[in-house]
């Protein structure tokens, strides 16, 4: 009497490496688009809350705060700081009556974005005291 041996054959090995081969080409590009997005979800965020802060120190001060004062007032979220720098342009001249500021996050590493599905996720993003946003196409 023969016994036969348990295992798996060399042929249904390379069928389960195949498909998760298959698997994990669909699911990373996926994940890098989601991993993007975060990042510039968060640095969108941060900005939306820096001029918050602008806004209510002008109300308080007749003035809007350089980048040294406000990083006293605002924490960067989570991985902010190593993926962004920002900085934030008073136009010094019109800090009389209509003072003006324009805070914008510059992405750290070209590759730490890309482009997906036609948007372009490695370009700065502003926001100005009047609430415009740029780029809009960022910024839904």
């Amino acid at each position: 009497m023969k016994r036969r041996t348990q295992g798996f054959t060399l042929i249904e090995l390379m069928i389960v490496v195949a498909i998760i081969a298959i698997l994990a080409a669909i699911a990373y590009p996926s994940y890098l688009r989601y991993s993007v997005r975060s990042h510039v979800s968060a640095a969108q965020a941060f900005l939306m809350d820096v001029a918050q802060r602008e806004q209510q120190f002008l109300l308080d001060n007749r003035t809007y705060a350089s980048r040294a004062t406000m990083v006293g007032l605002v924490t960067a979220p989570g991985s902010f700081n190593t993926d962004y720098t920002w900085d934030i342009v008073l136009d010094a001249a019109a800090q009389g009556p209509n003072p003006n500021f324009k805070v914008t996050a510059s992405p750290v590493a070209a590759e730490f974005v890309g482009t997906y599905g036609g948007t372009t996720y490695n370009v700065d993003l502003s926001i100005t005291n009047a609430g415009t946003k740029s780029p809009t196409t960022l910024w839904k």
